[in-house]
């Protein structure tokens, strides 16, 4: 696993070099259009996340044609698995839908950010039910 400070520099190489999808999806998550604040190229569980919102707990994951093989399926669903561990969803699109239907993929993160959750304990948290949570209103503005 990278140390921190890899996954640091890591990041930052990154935001400098943003794909065209990324930077699609970036012009319209950066001025908060949706009510969160979101960040890009986050550092969570070891992975970098390609836009994470942390006060919804949301990570937004956008795949290339790299990602359609077994074996980077398989990546992807260990590293889906880690950042969950972490407490954040995550939600997955394919480049082509955000460059081709941009309105509905935002349409998509938009429901999820506003969708009724189960927040379950993380883990070393106890071991207490499930609870429903609400996002309240404003809390994406802070």
């Amino acid at each position: 696993m990278r140390s921190d400070r890899e996954l640091i520099r890591r990041a930052q190489e990154l935001r400098r070099e943003m794909t065209d999808s990324e930077r699609r999806l970036w012009s319209r998550l950066r001025l908060r259009e949706l009510g969160f604040k979101f960040r890009r190229q986050m550092p969570i569980g070891g992975y970098i996340a390609d836009f994470a919102c942390p006060a919804a707990r949301i990570v937004i994951e956008l795949d290339g044609g790299q990602h359609g093989s077994d074996e980077a399926e398989a990546r992807d669903l260990i590293r889906t698995s880690e950042i969950q561990r972490c407490g954040f969803r995550v939600l997955r699109f394919w480049n082509h839908e955000v460059v081709e239907r941009l309105d509905e993929v935002v349409e998509t993160i938009w429901d999820e950010l506003y969708a009724p959750t189960l927040t379950l304990p993380r883990e070393g948290e106890g071991k207490s039910a499930p609870s429903l949570t609400l996002p309240l209103e404003g809390e994406g503005n802070r």
